[in-house]
């Protein structure tokens, strides 16, 4: 197993606050193996329920028999498949003394689980696990885990051939088997159409209309599709920013495909090589980052923004905390330079500072408030 510290940190720390904490994230990107670590690393009884397990799942048709008399720590794993169990948790945790914690494992946003968010209410606390950073291997495979993505199967398979038949079957197995299990009844063929027009669109600006009219769908249809993309973790929507200035700024919002491996199954692209020659490389790079600098710093999806005018100017990320921005630009180059769209945010957003991040080496000044920033070195946690 993989150990990554600075999960098991988090989770370490919201389980001594809250009752329940909720791990998040798409299928497979390690949620199991990080709550069998946290086990493991503390005293006293454990208790694992896996929901996609016939005889966990019938241990649970009456939760509260199954649950009320357990001590130390409850692992409630693919929670998802049973969402009557959150009122029965909201019981649970507000009994004298807390005598279990528990430990719930979702794929599917707070959202699309509305019992989560409305049942336990100031009783639990989210924390999203993505997949592998950059931060968090070795600086060699920084390639490896941008043409493959950080899903631990995929990104330690052995070839990457091997890692592209894996990421292949994930997509097939997550349309027809894990949507439907979610309630998702669009048809898995139709899905897999928007989700490889996403790809293509991948750090562009969103137009429902557009899409809709492709797929042969409404808007409203369109729409759907990506938040049920988005509230299962393979989407990423980057709302727009607007700031009080007499310019035109764009308010729709942008969209990345979270994991490049998945967005590099869906072009064709198994290699690095054909990566790098693929006209959507640099968009490629530039999602890769984004989830990598909003992993590192801990931002917040309601403090994740990016900005554009009309007339051209655009800031691929903004990150806005209290009355404090950090604008956040990504180039593949290892030689970055000031362009005339840094110039503009900065004046328009009275930003705190600039990064440009980029797959180097090298860390430098561009101007007294602008640093170009290899990736591996963007600082981990507090921005200021």
């Amino acid at each position: 197993m993989t150990a990554r510290p600075s999960h098991l940190a988090r989770i370490t720390d919201l389980l001594t606050e809250f009752p329940v904490v909720a791990i998040l994230g798409p299928r497979q990107v390690g949620k199991t193996t990080l709550a069998r670590q946290y086990a493991a690393s503390r005293t006293g009884p454990v208790h694992h329920f896996d929901l996609e397990h016939p005889v966990d799942l019938r241990r649970l048709q009456d939760p509260i028999l199954a649950l009320e008399d357990l001590r130390g720590l409850v692992i409630l794993d693919e929670v998802q498949r049973l969402p009557e169990v959150f009122p029965v948790l909201r019981v649970l945790a507000d009994r004298p003394r807390r005598p279990a914690r528990f430990l719930v494992l979702g794929s599917a946003s707070p959202e699309l689980l509305q019992q989560s968010s409305e049942t336990l209410a100031g009783r639990i606390a989210f924390h999203n696990l993505a997949g592998f950073q950059p931060h968090e291997i070795d600086i060699k495979h920084v390639d490896r885990l941008w043409l493959r993505g950080g899903f631990p199967r995929s990104f330690l398979a052995r070839n990457d051939e091997a890692s592209a038949r894996w990421r292949e079957e994930f997509v097939t197995t997550f349309l027809e088997r894990d949507l439907p299990q979610l309630g998702i009844k669009t048809p898995a063929t139709t899905l897999r159409r928007f989700w490889s027009m996403l790809a293509h669109a991948h750090g562009q600006i969103w137009n429902a209309s557009d899409f809709g009219r492709s797929l042969g769908k409404s808007d409203q249809s369109a729409r759907h599709y990506l938040d049920v993309l988005a509230a299962t973790f393979v989407v990423r929507v980057l709302q727009p920013y607007h700031t009080n200035i007499q310019k035109r700024q764009v308010k729709s919002p942008k969209v990345y495909l979270t994991d490049s491996g998945l967005l590099h199954t869906l072009l064709g692209l198994p290699t690095m090589k054909a990566l790098r020659g693929h006209a959507k490389a640099g968009a490629s790079f530039e999602g890769f980052a984004l989830e990598a600098v909003v992993e590192r710093t801990g931002a917040r999806p309601h403090e994740c923004f990016f900005w554009a005018l009309h007339s051209g100017p655009e800031l691929d990320l903004l990150i806005v905390r209290g009355d404090r921005r950090i604008g956040i630009e990504f180039k593949l180059s290892s030689d970055p330079s000031m362009t005339a769209s840094m110039h503009a945010a900065c004046e328009d957003l009275d930003l705190d500072r600039l990064w440009v991040v980029h797959p180097g080496k090298e860390r430098f000044k561009l101007t007294a408030t602008v640093e170009a920033l290899p990736l591996r070195q963007v600082p981990e946690t507090k921005l200021w």
